[in-house]
């Protein structure tokens, strides 16, 4: 018979900026399968450095692995299909512990933003629904907005908050029907997503980046 047992364990995140009273912006980025936040979070680098007054957290899946056999590379995980609940309730728990952690230490009025790419655009959308806050606007990038939440949860959620939709035109991952599904998926929550593309594959872009923190 299976049991299950709640431990403490040592989550890791990658912090971008230095945050103070002086933070305006906070942007919580999260990576997608396979990825570290170590190297992910290099590509928000030059937004930082454009703007003293912006941090950049990235926290990291809770679950890591090898990429290729039994050593070399490692990526991260925020989940799999094995005992699905108890992750996605660990990684929620973690995500808002993080939040309370970062955000008293930033000014009372500063503007959240919260990313997730690929495997990350779901996991933000699961944790939004649970968090102690409300970000200023939503944007997933190369994935989607989880289709198993509660219809009624994720509506109020969504409700007055600006989603934007981002992918490369040549990701081999999600084809235009994807993004069309996803349209329609958020209209029916009663969003109105902004969607953009850029030439790229299943990657972040440094242009598109840059056009959304400006």
């Amino acid at each position: 018979m299976e049991h299950q047992l709640t431990v403490a364990r040592t989550a890791r995140y990658q912090q971008l900026g230095e945050l103070s009273g002086a933070t305006r912006r906070v942007w919580f980025v999260a990576h997608g399968y396979g990825q570290l936040a170590a190297y992910f979070v290099r590509h928000f680098a030059h937004l930082v450095a454009a703007d003293p007054h912006l941090v950049v957290v990235a926290p990291e899946g809770l679950s890591r692995f090898y990429l290729n056999g039994t050593g070399g590379r490692v990526g991260a995980t925020w989940m799999t299909k094995e005992d699905r609940l108890a992750e996605i309730d660990d990684y929620v728990a973690y995500l808002n512990q993080l939040a309370a952690a970062i955000l008293p230490r930033a000014a009372p009025d500063a503007a959240v933003t919260v990313l997730g790419f690929s495997q990350g655009a779901a996991t933000v959308g699961r944790w939004l629904a649970r968090a102690n806050f409300r970000p200023a606007r939503l944007i997933l990038w190369a994935g989607a907005f989880p289709p198993d939440m509660d219809f009624s949860v994720a509506t109020h959620l969504l409700r007055h908050l600006p989603v934007t939709l981002v992918c490369g035109t040549n990701d081999e991952f999600i084809k235009d029907e994807d993004l069309r599904k996803q349209r329609e998926f958020l209209r029916r929550l009663g969003v109105e997503p902004t969607l953009l593309r850029f030439a790229g594959t299943h990657t972040l872009d440094r242009e598109t980046l840059t056009a959304l923190a400006g």
